[in-house]
Protein backbone atom coordinates (compact mmCIF):
# COMPACT_ATOMS: atom_id res chain seq x y z
CA UNK A 1 0.00 0.00 0.00
CA UNK A 2 0.95 3.82 -0.66
CA UNK A 3 2.46 5.56 1.77
CA UNK A 4 1.45 8.67 0.87
CA UNK A 5 -1.05 11.15 2.31
CA UNK A 6 -3.91 12.40 0.53
CA UNK A 7 -4.00 16.13 1.07
CA UNK A 8 -2.82 19.43 1.50
CA UNK A 9 -0.27 19.32 3.01
CA UNK A 10 0.63 22.57 5.10
CA UNK A 11 4.49 23.98 4.47
CA UNK A 12 6.56 24.92 7.26
CA UNK A 13 5.20 28.63 6.75
CA UNK A 14 1.23 28.08 6.95
CA UNK A 15 -0.54 28.44 10.20
CA UNK A 16 -2.60 25.65 11.73
CA UNK A 17 -6.17 26.66 11.64
CA UNK A 18 -6.42 25.48 15.54
CA UNK A 19 -3.57 26.51 17.77
CA UNK A 20 -4.08 23.74 19.79
CA UNK A 21 -5.79 20.17 19.86
CA UNK A 22 -6.06 18.35 22.07
CA UNK A 23 -6.40 14.08 21.54
CA UNK A 24 -8.08 11.72 23.68
CA UNK A 25 -6.70 7.85 23.88
CA UNK A 26 -6.64 4.79 26.47
CA UNK A 27 -3.99 4.29 28.67
CA UNK A 28 -2.37 1.11 27.67
CA UNK A 29 0.96 0.94 26.02
CA UNK A 30 -0.56 0.50 22.56
CA UNK A 31 -2.74 3.16 22.82
CA UNK A 32 -0.14 5.55 23.91
CA UNK A 33 2.68 4.20 21.26
CA UNK A 34 -0.45 4.98 18.68
CA UNK A 35 -1.14 8.30 19.77
CA UNK A 36 2.67 8.91 19.46
CA UNK A 37 2.17 7.97 15.75
CA UNK A 38 -0.95 10.76 15.48
CA UNK A 39 1.59 13.00 17.28
CA UNK A 40 4.72 12.59 15.01
CA UNK A 41 2.21 12.92 11.70
CA UNK A 42 0.87 16.46 13.22
CA UNK A 43 4.12 17.99 14.64
CA UNK A 44 5.48 16.87 10.50
CA UNK A 45 1.94 19.01 9.06
CA UNK A 46 1.86 21.56 11.56
CA UNK A 47 5.12 22.31 13.16
CA UNK A 48 2.95 25.28 15.18
CA UNK A 49 0.28 23.56 16.26
CA UNK A 50 0.45 22.67 20.16
CA UNK A 51 -0.84 19.03 20.52
CA UNK A 52 -2.23 18.01 24.02
CA UNK A 53 -2.86 14.28 25.01
CA UNK A 54 -5.65 13.23 27.63
CA UNK A 55 -5.48 9.54 28.97
CA UNK A 56 -9.12 8.09 29.45
CA UNK A 57 -9.85 5.05 31.45
CA UNK A 58 -12.43 2.91 29.63
CA UNK A 59 -14.63 0.00 30.50
CA UNK A 60 -12.44 -2.61 28.50
CA UNK A 61 -9.43 -1.52 30.40
CA UNK A 62 -10.98 -1.30 34.03
CA UNK A 63 -13.18 -5.06 33.77
CA UNK A 64 -10.77 -7.17 32.24
CA UNK A 65 -12.44 -9.99 33.58
CA UNK A 66 -15.94 -8.80 32.56
CA UNK A 67 -17.56 -11.67 30.16
CA UNK A 68 -17.75 -10.72 26.99
CA UNK A 69 -21.55 -11.10 24.83
CA UNK A 70 -20.51 -14.05 22.40
CA UNK A 71 -22.36 -11.44 19.52
CA UNK A 72 -21.66 -8.13 21.14
CA UNK A 73 -17.70 -8.89 21.93
CA UNK A 74 -15.52 -5.81 22.45
CA UNK A 75 -17.23 -3.72 20.77
CA UNK A 76 -17.38 -0.48 22.15
CA UNK A 77 -15.75 -1.74 25.83
CA UNK A 78 -12.77 0.24 24.10
CA UNK A 79 -14.69 3.35 22.75
CA UNK A 80 -17.56 4.29 24.84
CA UNK A 81 -16.05 6.73 27.32
CA UNK A 82 -13.46 8.00 24.81
CA UNK A 83 -16.81 8.71 22.82
CA UNK A 84 -18.19 10.47 25.39
CA UNK A 85 -14.99 12.82 26.12
CA UNK A 86 -15.20 13.42 22.56
CA UNK A 87 -19.06 14.50 22.18
CA UNK A 88 -18.75 16.90 25.29
CA UNK A 89 -15.62 18.87 23.96
CA UNK A 90 -13.39 17.46 26.68
CA UNK A 91 -10.97 16.61 23.91
CA UNK A 92 -10.88 17.60 20.09
CA UNK A 93 -9.62 14.11 18.41
CA UNK A 94 -10.56 10.29 19.83
CA UNK A 95 -7.99 7.85 19.16
CA UNK A 96 -8.83 4.42 18.28
CA UNK A 97 -7.96 1.10 16.95
CA UNK A 98 -10.15 1.04 14.18
CA UNK A 99 -11.18 -2.77 14.87
CA UNK A 100 -12.73 -1.23 18.15
CA UNK A 101 -15.42 0.77 16.48
CA UNK A 102 -18.65 -0.47 16.44
CA UNK A 103 -19.89 -0.53 12.78
CA UNK A 104 -22.71 1.96 13.21
CA UNK A 105 -20.81 5.60 13.91
CA UNK A 106 -22.35 7.40 17.39
CA UNK A 107 -24.42 9.86 15.77
CA UNK A 108 -22.57 13.75 16.15
CA UNK A 109 -19.23 12.07 15.41
CA UNK A 110 -17.48 11.18 12.21
CA UNK A 111 -14.14 9.70 10.90
CA UNK A 112 -11.85 12.53 11.02
CA UNK A 113 -8.89 10.62 9.70
CA UNK A 114 -7.01 7.41 9.32
CA UNK A 115 -3.05 6.65 9.48
CA UNK A 116 -1.73 4.35 6.87
CA UNK A 117 -2.42 0.77 7.24
CA UNK A 118 -0.12 -1.78 9.25
CA UNK A 119 0.26 -5.14 8.77
CA UNK A 120 -3.07 -6.57 8.92
CA UNK A 121 -2.10 -10.26 9.92
CA UNK A 122 -2.81 -12.07 12.91
CA UNK A 123 0.20 -14.01 14.66
CA UNK A 124 0.11 -17.37 16.86
CA UNK A 125 3.00 -16.63 19.65
CA UNK A 126 4.39 -19.23 21.89
CA UNK A 127 6.80 -20.72 23.98
CA UNK A 128 7.92 -23.53 21.20
CA UNK A 129 5.25 -26.20 22.75
CA UNK A 130 3.49 -28.27 20.38
CA UNK A 131 0.56 -29.39 22.83
CA UNK A 132 -2.39 -27.41 24.77
CA UNK A 133 -4.97 -24.80 24.48
CA UNK A 134 -4.65 -21.78 22.09
CA UNK A 135 -5.53 -18.41 23.76
CA UNK A 136 -7.11 -15.21 22.36
CA UNK A 137 -10.27 -13.21 23.49
CA UNK A 138 -10.94 -12.41 19.82
CA UNK A 139 -14.44 -14.79 18.68
CA UNK A 140 -13.33 -14.40 14.63
CA UNK A 141 -10.36 -16.18 15.79
CA UNK A 142 -11.67 -18.57 18.02
CA UNK A 143 -13.81 -20.06 15.36
CA UNK A 144 -10.64 -19.90 12.85
CA UNK A 145 -8.27 -21.39 15.25
CA UNK A 146 -11.48 -24.73 15.26
CA UNK A 147 -11.60 -24.66 11.72
CA UNK A 148 -8.01 -24.86 10.92
CA UNK A 149 -6.62 -26.83 13.75
CA UNK A 150 -9.00 -29.45 14.67
CA UNK A 151 -9.58 -30.45 17.82
CA UNK A 152 -7.86 -27.85 19.52
CA UNK A 153 -8.88 -26.51 22.81
CA UNK A 154 -9.56 -22.68 22.29
CA UNK A 155 -9.57 -20.76 25.64
CA UNK A 156 -10.60 -16.82 26.43
CA UNK A 157 -7.26 -14.21 26.76
CA UNK A 158 -7.88 -10.71 28.21
CA UNK A 159 -5.60 -7.70 28.70
CA UNK A 160 -3.44 -6.10 26.88
CA UNK A 161 -0.63 -6.94 25.06
CA UNK A 162 2.24 -7.34 27.53
CA UNK A 163 -0.55 -9.13 30.28
CA UNK A 164 -1.10 -11.68 27.42
CA UNK A 165 2.18 -12.25 26.96
CA UNK A 166 2.70 -12.26 30.81
CA UNK A 167 -0.07 -14.86 30.86
CA UNK A 168 1.54 -17.37 28.28
CA UNK A 169 4.66 -17.50 30.45
CA UNK A 170 2.89 -18.52 33.57
CA UNK A 171 0.42 -20.88 32.12
CA UNK A 172 0.69 -24.25 29.93
CA UNK A 173 -0.46 -23.26 26.72
CA UNK A 174 0.79 -23.56 23.36
CA UNK A 175 0.33 -20.08 22.43
CA UNK A 176 -1.79 -17.00 21.96
CA UNK A 177 -3.06 -14.87 19.07
CA UNK A 178 -2.26 -11.26 18.51
CA UNK A 179 -2.81 -8.81 16.09
CA UNK A 180 0.80 -8.37 14.25
CA UNK A 181 0.45 -4.59 13.94
CA UNK A 182 -0.03 -4.36 18.01
CA UNK A 183 2.79 -6.68 18.23
CA UNK A 184 5.41 -4.40 15.61
CA UNK A 185 4.10 -0.85 16.89
CA UNK A 186 5.41 -2.08 20.60
CA UNK A 187 8.86 -3.01 18.76
CA UNK A 188 8.00 -6.54 18.77
CA UNK A 189 10.07 -7.89 15.77
CA UNK A 190 7.70 -10.35 14.50
CA UNK A 191 9.47 -10.59 10.84
CA UNK A 192 11.90 -12.18 12.39
CA UNK A 193 9.86 -15.58 13.60
CA UNK A 194 10.77 -14.81 17.43
CA UNK A 195 11.18 -12.16 19.56
CA UNK A 196 12.13 -11.98 23.08
CA UNK A 197 10.10 -10.77 26.20
CA UNK A 198 11.44 -10.38 29.54
CA UNK A 199 13.86 -12.24 29.13
CA UNK A 200 12.02 -15.14 27.67
CA UNK A 201 12.17 -16.16 23.91
CA UNK A 202 9.33 -16.94 22.18
CA UNK A 203 8.38 -17.93 18.40
CA UNK A 204 5.80 -15.71 16.45
CA UNK A 205 4.43 -17.48 13.39
CA UNK A 206 2.51 -14.85 11.21
CA UNK A 207 -0.47 -16.95 10.13
CA UNK A 208 -2.20 -17.10 6.44
CA UNK A 209 -4.53 -14.08 5.75
CA UNK A 210 -6.22 -16.64 3.87
CA UNK A 211 -7.38 -18.55 6.84
CA UNK A 212 -7.46 -16.00 9.20
CA UNK A 213 -9.05 -13.18 7.67
CA UNK A 214 -8.37 -10.55 9.85
CA UNK A 215 -11.14 -8.67 11.73
CA UNK A 216 -12.71 -5.19 9.58
CA UNK A 217 -10.13 -2.01 10.54
CA UNK A 218 -7.05 -4.48 11.94
CA UNK A 219 -4.06 -2.30 11.78
CA UNK A 220 -5.84 0.93 11.47
CA UNK A 221 -5.53 3.90 13.89
CA UNK A 222 -8.70 6.21 13.13
CA UNK A 223 -8.78 9.53 14.45
CA UNK A 224 -12.59 10.65 15.49
CA UNK A 225 -13.86 13.59 15.36
CA UNK A 226 -17.36 15.54 16.45
CA UNK A 227 -18.83 16.37 13.12
CA UNK A 228 -19.02 20.07 13.16
CA UNK A 229 -15.12 20.88 14.33
CA UNK A 230 -13.88 22.25 11.44
CA UNK A 231 -10.75 23.10 12.58
CA UNK A 232 -9.96 19.35 13.75
CA UNK A 233 -11.09 18.63 10.23
CA UNK A 234 -9.15 20.93 8.22
CA UNK A 235 -6.37 20.08 10.93
CA UNK A 236 -6.10 16.46 10.12
CA UNK A 237 -7.00 16.18 6.69
CA UNK A 238 -3.43 16.79 6.12
CA UNK A 239 -2.22 13.26 7.56
CA UNK A 240 -5.31 11.61 6.27
CA UNK A 241 -4.34 8.31 4.16
CA UNK A 242 -6.51 8.14 1.81
CA UNK A 243 -6.51 4.53 0.13
CA UNK A 244 -7.04 3.14 4.11
CA UNK A 245 -10.03 5.54 4.70
CA UNK A 246 -11.34 3.65 1.09
CA UNK A 247 -10.38 0.45 2.48
CA UNK A 248 -12.04 1.24 5.98
CA UNK A 249 -15.28 2.62 4.31
CA UNK A 250 -15.79 -0.60 2.59
CA UNK A 251 -14.95 -2.88 5.50
CA UNK A 252 -17.42 -0.95 7.78
CA UNK A 253 -20.15 -1.24 5.44
CA UNK A 254 -20.37 -4.97 5.08
CA UNK A 255 -20.00 -5.25 8.88
CA UNK A 256 -23.10 -2.37 9.08
CA UNK A 257 -24.79 -4.33 6.25
CA UNK A 258 -23.91 -7.58 8.51
CA UNK A 259 -24.93 -6.47 11.49
CA UNK A 260 -22.33 -7.42 12.52
CA UNK A 261 -18.45 -6.24 14.17
CA UNK A 262 -14.72 -7.56 15.71
CA UNK A 263 -17.07 -9.57 18.14
CA UNK A 264 -18.75 -11.59 15.78
CA UNK A 265 -17.48 -14.04 13.67
CA UNK A 266 -16.28 -12.07 10.30
CA UNK A 267 -13.64 -11.94 8.56
CA UNK A 268 -13.43 -8.58 5.77
CA UNK A 269 -10.52 -6.95 4.08
CA UNK A 270 -10.19 -4.64 1.70
CA UNK A 271 -7.33 -3.79 -0.60
CA UNK A 272 -6.62 -1.41 -3.51
CA UNK A 273 -4.57 -1.94 -6.82
CA UNK A 274 -4.07 0.69 -8.85
CA UNK A 275 -7.91 2.15 -9.36
CA UNK A 276 -9.01 -1.77 -8.64
CA UNK A 277 -10.57 -2.72 -4.78
CA UNK A 278 -11.02 -6.23 -3.76
CA UNK A 279 -12.92 -6.98 -1.16
CA UNK A 280 -12.91 -10.91 1.04
CA UNK A 281 -15.55 -11.56 3.70
CA UNK A 282 -15.53 -14.54 5.98
CA UNK A 283 -18.29 -15.57 7.90
CA UNK A 284 -18.72 -18.58 10.55
CA UNK A 285 -21.85 -19.61 11.58
CA UNK A 286 -21.87 -21.62 14.65
CA UNK A 287 -22.31 -24.84 14.87
CA UNK A 288 -20.97 -25.37 11.71
CA UNK A 289 -17.17 -25.25 11.55
CA UNK A 290 -16.27 -23.83 7.93
CA UNK A 291 -16.96 -20.30 6.92
CA UNK A 292 -18.81 -18.55 4.35
CA UNK A 293 -16.40 -17.09 2.07
CA UNK A 294 -16.56 -14.65 -0.94
CA UNK A 295 -14.31 -12.05 -2.68
CA UNK A 296 -15.62 -9.30 -5.00
CA UNK A 297 -13.68 -6.53 -6.99
CA UNK A 298 -14.38 -3.25 -9.02
CA UNK A 299 -13.74 0.29 -9.02
CA UNK A 300 -12.09 1.32 -5.58
CA UNK A 301 -13.58 4.57 -5.77
CA UNK A 302 -17.35 3.18 -4.83
CA UNK A 303 -16.06 1.31 -1.70
CA UNK A 304 -19.95 1.28 -0.11
CA UNK A 305 -21.43 -0.04 -3.78
CA UNK A 306 -18.54 -3.18 -3.28
CA UNK A 307 -19.58 -3.54 0.12
CA UNK A 308 -23.04 -4.02 -0.66
CA UNK A 309 -21.77 -6.38 -3.77
CA UNK A 310 -20.28 -8.27 -0.99
CA UNK A 311 -22.83 -8.82 1.54
CA UNK A 312 -24.92 -10.22 -1.58
CA UNK A 313 -22.33 -12.60 -2.39
CA UNK A 314 -22.16 -14.04 1.08
CA UNK A 315 -25.94 -14.24 1.21
CA UNK A 316 -26.29 -16.38 -1.40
Amino acid sequence: MSAEYSSEKSSGGHRPPLQKIVLGSRGSELARAQTAMVVDALKKAWPDLEIATEIISTRGDVRTAEPLDPRAGRKGLFTGEIESALAAGKIDVAVHSAKDLPSEMTAGLELGALLPRAPVEDVLVSKNTAAGAIATGSVRRQHQLRWKFPGVEVVDLRGNVPTRLRKLLEIDWRGIVLARAGLERLDYDVARGSFEFEGTLLQAETLSSGDFLSAGGQGIIALQIRRENEGARSVLRTINHAETFSCLQAEREFLRLLQGDCGSPVGVLATISGSTMRVWAQVFEPPRIEPRMARVEGDAAAPEKLARELWESING
